[in-house]
């Protein structure tokens, strides 16, 4: 069985810390690196959910897409405001499991988070958003630029990635005509509406990320056609879990460590219920795209199909 330094040595070159934002927090958190490892789980999100789940598995190590501490701390006490983090770290040493993140460098690796997210809803990728200067090979970077294999109205394309994401309260928002046509789409898992300079550029029909915020959605809407659907932060990222834990059960069987690996179905989306509006009298903004979804969306969250 590989030890827990083979694991992260293997998971590293996967996913370069170096690749990370400066303010970023990934790497180990917790963890004996001599302590031999079976069992991984991957998840989006270091929350007790997560931990009551390896636990009960018997997950050695978990793998989570955002970082426990993301900003400095002077202590893992599992008291006051931020006390929940604490019994994490607690419950993952008391039940010898390991923590590990991969964040912003898994979303600049090639495969990425944003290739998890294309391939999610059925768009091939033509290459990074916001290339990496530092590859040469022009295929790492933040997001990715896709295409479809056939063309769809905005409608259409929308429907297609409520039905390739996992279920959540919310589902999709969609901004944009929706019969108009899109064949190349931006994608960007996680918050995306920093990138909207670079989606213009790019000149694609749509985009599709999380977290857009009013003001950069009504700009982007009013400087031209770009039809915009808005999915949850989550949702957006938890295919690349299944990705990542085939990309170490790939590693696992190359240096015969007999590793087993799981990837977490537990939504931890903090959304819970969305309680849809009645449009005003003579209202024309809700088409019935727009009613249909948000029906949709108010049904109980499900695991991920």
């Amino acid at each position: 069985m590989p030890t827990l330094s083979d694991v992260i040595a293997a998971l590293d070159a996967l996913w370069p810390p170096r690749l990370a934002e400066s303010w970023d927090a990934v790497g180990l958190v917790c963890g004996d690196p001599a302590a031999e490892v079976r069992r991984v789980l991957f998840a989006v999100d270091p929350v007790q959910e997560v931990v009551d789940e390896a636990v009960r598995i018997g997950a050695d190590l978990v793998v989570t897409h955002h970082p426990l501490y993301l900003r400095g701390t002077t202590t893992v006490a599992p008291v006051g405001p931020a006390g929940f983090k604490g019994r994490v770290v607690h419950d993952l040493i008391r039940a010898g499991a390991a923590l590990l993140v991969a964040h912003t460098n898994a979303d600049r690796a090639d495969p990425g988070v944003s290739d998890a997210l294309a391939a999610a809803v059925g768009l091939r990728v033509t290459g990074p958003l916001v290339p990496d200067p530092a590859d040469p090979a022009g295929r790492r970077g933040l997001g990715r630029i896709c295409e479809l294999d056939a063309p769809l109205t905005l409608a259409e394309f929308a429907e297609r990635a409520a039905h390739g994401l996992p279920r959540t309260a919310t589902g999709l928002r969609v901004a944009g005509d929706p019969d108009a046509p899109v064949r190349t789409v931006a994608v960007c898992g996680g918050s995306g509406d920093s990138l909207f300079d670079e989606v213009r550029a790019a000149g694609v029909d749509a985009f599709l990320t999380a977290d857009l915020r009013h003001h950069p959605a009504s700009e982007a809407r009013q400087a031209g056609p770009l039809g915009l659907v808005d999915a949850a932060h989550w949702a957006t990222e938890w295919p690349w879990c299944e990705q990542a834990a085939g990309q170490l059960d790939e590693i696992s069987d190359r240096h015969g460590w007999a590793l087993r690996t799981h990837v977490s179905r537990a939504v931890t989306d903090p959304w819970t219920l969305h309680a849809p509006s009645d449009p005003p009298a003579g209202s024309t903004g809700t088409t019935a795209m727009g009613a249909s979804r948000a029906d949709r969306s108010t049904s109980s969250p499900g695991a991920p199909r």
